[in-house]
């Protein structure tokens, strides 16, 4: 049956010569004057305003389009100044002409929007901002071939959705959509879950079992979060894709099949490769074909229209009256930054729907984090999930993240530090002797060294600075320590020097009792003999 298109008669002249185009063009069309409403029409796919777009009747024609699921509306402006994007998102439009127009523009037009509202309403993708057209411009082209597709863009933002419309429109529609969470699945169940296997090919295996791969034979696999996916089972999803062919877990024959695979991922795959973490080879065989989904900050005039989407949705679904928001709480979701991306954006709205069914939700009404419009803590930069090459990654991670954090607490302690001397300096003008320290822990000992520690910085004094003894209050009443006691820290050396002075005046500490001077530093009695004779200390 032909679609219905529905033109107003506030302009008869332009009316006609609409008519008369879309009729052309295989439309059915239908004339609504001042008294007749679209309700009066069954299923009209497109309705045009000839004239006085910003009139009670323009406006009221507007209102009630939009109650039907969002029914296309275009303008015929007579005036440039309602033709500005500005005031078609006021009036409510999808697109204004400017009179005159050439009627097979407006048809062109016209057909488009048809196309994309029908298409929404196939694969539930919500979205006019041009971000959002060109992902349902790829849908289409994509949707009819049997290639693999690759589906990019951070969590929330619909991938599901857009695989589900590819399989929607291609000639799979009639067979099974399996969609598989790789990340959700352990690494020792995942390929057993992708390919089956047979009874007893392991412990707890009492059947034979069908997996994902035969399930959707002839339909489509849709495997998401792909990134997440171990290299051993990356290896043989390759063999699925180049061979069309597979074995179960245990099993000895192979099994063909015909499965369109799409899979979809929020990480950088290019920069997995790079790591080692995703198979090269892997990678561009799942990259035959690409849709990237812009983020929802990247589009936020599509706000408004999700909204409404998900508040007819929800409302439905719990049998609740529709809420309604205020304009300056459609600003607040406009201006929020949404890291959930449309899955936030949807569950917000549900709770909306489900707390105040019928209200007005005014500002209060939304989340503290919505309203403050935080910003987030850290940047959206995901950290790829690299896997090193066999036998070496496992045990070189935790020494590596040990080394860094150690390095990163070092540098901060040394800033610190290094604040309280100058704080020091500045309040002391005086001191140029060596600032000491009554008592100082190194980083590897467990007892803290009774030795005063002086830092000699080079800065105090431009020549040579030689320690002098320096006061060590002792809560027993001792007379401090000599001059040999005074271990000293001097621009210039090496780990190696501060090491060795703090065996020295260790072992001066406790008389030369090595056991005592071992606990003292933290390290065990055979590694202090050991570095005594790699130092060359005298006993």
């Amino acid at each position: 049956m032909p679609d219905t298109v529905l033109i107003t008669t506030t302009d008869l002249e332009p009316a006609v010569r609409l008519r008369d185009a879309f009729e052309e063009a295989g439309f059915v069309v239908e004339l609504l004057t001042s008294a007749d409403r679209i309700a009066d029409v069954r299923e009209p796919v497109l309705l045009v305003l000839t004239g006085d777009l910003g009139g009670r009747r323009a406006q009221s024609l507007v209102a009630e389009a939009a109650a039907l699921q969002r029914l296309p509306v275009l303008g015929l402006a007579d005036a440039p100044a309602e033709t500005s994007p500005g005031a078609r998102r006021r009036l409510g439009l999808s697109d204004v002409f400017l009179k005159p127009v050439e009627p097979a523009e407006v048809v062109l037009v016209g057909r488009r929007l048809i196309d994309r509202r029908r298409l929404r309403g196939i694969t539930g993708i919500v979205g006019e901002t041009e971000g959002m057209q060109e992902v349902l411009e790829r849908v289409v082209q994509i949707a009819p071939v049997n290639s693999t597709v690759l589906i990019t863009g951070e969590s929330g933002t619909g991938k599901e959705l857009v695989a589900r419309g590819i399989h929607a429109l291609s000639g799979r529609r009639h067979q099974r959509f399996i969609a598989a969470n790789v990340a959700a699945l352990p690494e020792t169940l995942l390929e057993s879950e992708l390919f089956g296997h047979e009874k007893g090919a392991f412990t707890g295996a009492i059947a034979q079992r069908k997996g994902f791969f035969e399930l959707a034979h002839k339909g489509t696999l849709f495997l998401d979060e792909i990134g997440e996916m171990p290299l051993a089972t990356q290896s043989k999803l390759l063999r699925v894709l180049e061979e069309r062919e597979f074995m179960r877990v245990g099993g000895e024959d192979p099994i063909a099949v015909d499965v369109r695979v799409i899979a979809a991922t929020n990480q950088d795959l290019r920069q997995l490769v790079e790591l080692g973490g995703f198979r090269r080879d892997l990678y561009y065989r799942l990259n035959v074909l690409s849709i990237h989904l812009p983020a929802l900050r990247e589009r936020r005039e599509d706000i408004p229209v999700l909204v409404d989407a998900f508040i007819r949705q929800m409302s439905e679904e719990h049998g609740l009256k529709p809420v309604t928001l205020a304009p300056e709480t459609m600003q607040l979701l406009l201006e929020y930054d949404w890291p959930g991306n449309v899955r936030e954006l949807r569950n917000l709205v549900e709770s909306m729907v489900v707390l105040a069914p019928g209200r007005v939700i005014m500002p209060e009404d939304l989340p503290l984090s919505v309203r403050d419009r935080r910003p987030s803590q850290f940047l959206p930069a995901p950290i790829p999930r690299a896997e090193a090459a066999a036998g070496t990654a496992a045990a070189r991670g935790p020494e590596l993240e040990f080394i860094f954090r150690t390095l990163v607490g070092l540098k901060i302690d040394v800033e610190d530090l290094r604040r309280e001397f100058e704080e020091f300096r500045r309040s002391n003008p005086q001191i140029e002797a060596p600032v000491a320290i009554p008592s100082y822990t190194f980083p590897y000992a467990t007892t803290p060294l009774k030795t005063p520690l002086a830092i000699e910085d080079a800065t105090l004094r431009e020549d040579p600075v030689v320690a002098s003894p320096v006061s060590h209050p002792s809560s027993n009443g001792a007379a401090p320590p000599d001059d040999d006691a005074l271990l000293v820290i001097r621009a210039g050396m090496t780990m190696d020097d501060i090491e060795r002075e703090a065996i020295i005046a260790a072992l001066k500490e406790v008389r030369g009792n090595r056991r005592k001077a071992a606990e003292m530093l933290g390290i065990g009695e055979r590694t202090l003999y050991r570095k005594i004779k790699e130092y060359g200390i005298p006993l």
